[in-house]
């Protein structure tokens, strides 16, 4: 089965962390593909650019409007996925918590049920 792991930044939490705690994120990143590569269980991951880097499309009355931002206006936004191929959702939950974002914000865990 696979999971989609999703990682979100909130930038007012990011700012209170100490260079130390950055650099254990980014190394935790590190880790954790070396852990899911290894184990076969990696699918792929993506980082994700911030909502000012992000154009957002909504057609109404057929007519497409485009305007600056993520979707959901919110301090906090996706930056980043993981994709994972395990036997079971406890195991899903189990990766999704070595991830080292998961000390700071949550880490959502979602069974992908198309790919096309």
């Amino acid at each position: 089965m696979r999971y989609l792991l999703t990682l979100h930044m909130n930038p007012t939490l990011w700012a209170t962390l100490t260079d130390d705690q950055k650099n254990a994120v980014y190394e935790g990143h590190g880790e954790f593909i070396k852990l899911t590569t290894e184990s076969g269980e990696m699918v792929e991951t993506k980082a994700l650019a911030e909502p000012a880097d992000t154009k957002t499309v909504q057609v109404k009355n057929g007519v497409a409007q485009t305007k600056n931002g993520g979707y959901v206006e919110s301090e906090a936004f996706l930056c980043g996925y993981y994709v994972v191929d395990v036997e079971t959702e406890a195991r899903a939950v189990e990766l999704a918590a070595k991830i080292p974002d998961a000390q700071y914000t949550a880490v959502e865990v979602r069974k992908i049920v198309h790919e096309g």
